[in-house]
Formats: structure tokens, C-alpha cells, sequence
């Protein structure tokens, strides 16, 4: 729990987009709440009361800093916290 706080933090303190690892924010945006469907290498991650879709793909272990900047919108759009 302790290491999804610092991640989510890291991520709204805006560091570092390009230096995520991809399985440390699907675990994050589990622990968001969103329900992970897989289909090839896209994850795709749901949730109730969130209009958006978040579709994630890796990029050699690492998340795409385009799609950390969608997961950090959503976050802060919706003022989601880990727990809730």
C-alpha cells in the first residue's frame, strides 16, 4: 500500500512520466478501483462512475509517459485516492 501512495504521488508531482514501470501502475489503478481486462498486450482498465477507458500497453517494461499523463488526468479529474 505504502509503495502505490509514493507512486501516486509521484505521478500527480508530475516526475519522471517516462520512468514508470507499467505493472507498478496497473497495480495502482487496481488499487484505484478499476477492473483490469486483458486482451493481447492492452490492458484495459474500467471503472464504475468513470466515463473514460484507460487502454495501457508496455513499452519495454515501462508505461508510456503519453498514457501516464491519461492515468494522471483521470486521477485528478475524478479526485481519486487510494482506498476509496
Amino acid at each position: 500500500m505504502v509503495k502505490h501512495k509514493k507512486l501516486l504521488e509521484h505521478i500527480l508531482m508530475r516526475m519522471g512520466d517516462s520512468n514508470i514501470s507499467f505493472i507498478a501502475l496497473c497495480k495502482l489503478l487496481i488499487s484505484l478501483g478499476f477492473r483490469e481486462r486483458i486482451r493481447g498486450d492492452h490492458h484495459i482498465f474500467t471503472k464504475d462512475g468513470v466515463e473514460e477507458i484507460l487502454n495501457l500497453q508496455p513499452k519495454g517494461g515501462k508505461a508510456k509517459p503519453y498514457q501516464v499523463k491519461q492515468v494522471r488526468d483521470i486521477i485528478i479529474r475524478y479526485r481519486m485516492n487510494i482506498g476509496e
